[in-house]
């Protein structure tokens, strides 16, 4: 039992016309945004307000992170005052503590 071989060579085909090749690139790319328009459907009702929710819930977010900052901002500041007035009371901050009269008058 013998194989017959065939030759898989290919065959060489003959030079296109430059204008040709990007007509029909121009008209295959056409169809392609064609094809693109066409399968394109208006968004339904449900994705938009699926949309409009997850902007509103980011909004929130931004904003609950925005006064969680802040209220973190008025705490360091609360802590900070509370250590002053410690200081302040332990070095007798605004009382004058004996005036001593003077020596050359």
């Amino acid at each position: 039992m013998t194989l017959v071989r065939r030759s898989y060579d290919y065959s060489k085909m003959e030079k296109e016309d430059p204008e040709e090749v990007n007509h029909r690139r121009a008209q295959f790319l056409i169809y392609k945004v064609m094809e693109k328009a066409d399968s394109r459907r208006k968004p339904s009702f449900l994705r938009v307000r699926i949309c409009r929710l997850r902007v509103k819930i980011g909004r929130r977010l931004k904003r609950l992170r925005k006064s969680i900052a802040a209220a973190a901002k008025v705490g360091v500041y609360r802590q900070v005052l509370s250590q002053l007035k410690a200081w302040k009371r332990l070095l007798g901050g605004g009382e004058t503590v004996v005036t001593l009269p003077h020596l050359f008058t």
